[in-house]
């Protein structure tokens, strides 16, 4: 049997302890859908409303329980969720760009649009882009801008490009 180092040991402890703060960035709801051992998720539900030193110890706390844990489990539950975080992440920049192309009054980009998406109605987009314009250049409150924003969000979830 191999003699594991304190070095390695202490190197050990702190990964576990870094998937904990992993754990506690993500958001209630993600929290609740993993299938965590109860221990960690009321501690981690705990370590939420904690701030500064008792966080820490509290992350450190976590760090224990995760040695006692499957913890391959845990990883891959982690990383699935920061990989689906970096999706919609990616897929809100790509939408903003495209709203804010097209209130820049970039007319390829809305052909580019209905291109990729022979669904989206031409005349409410076209409707949407023109009075987002509108309220930009009269200094007015984005309204048109949200709408139009959460309507090429829709396009994108809902419509398959071709």
């Amino acid at each position: 049997m191999e003699q594991i180092s304190k070095t390695q040991k202490k190197k050990e402890a702190e990964a576990l302890q870094e998937f904990g703060v992993k754990l506690v960035k993500l958001q209630h709801n993600q929290i609740d859908t993993m299938a965590l051992p109860e221990e960690v998720l009321q501690a981690v539900k705990f370590a939420k409303t904690l701030k500064h030193g008792a966080l820490r110890r509290q992350l450190q706390y976590i760090g224990v329980l995760m040695r006692k844990s499957n913890v391959t489990s845990i990883q891959e539950i982690i990383y699935k969720t920061e990989q689906t975080n970096k999706t919609i992440s990616r897929e809100f920049r790509e939408v903003e760009r495209w709203r804010e192309e097209l209130i820049s009054d970039s007319d390829t980009c809305l052909e580019q649009i209905l291109e990729e998406y022979p669904d989206a109605n031409r005349q409410e987009l076209t409707e949407l882009v023109q009075r987002a314009r509108k309220e930009k250049e009269g200094n007015q409150p984005q309204r048109s801008s949200r709408i139009l924003f959460r309507y090429l969000k829709k396009l994108r979830t809902e419509a398959s490009p071709l």
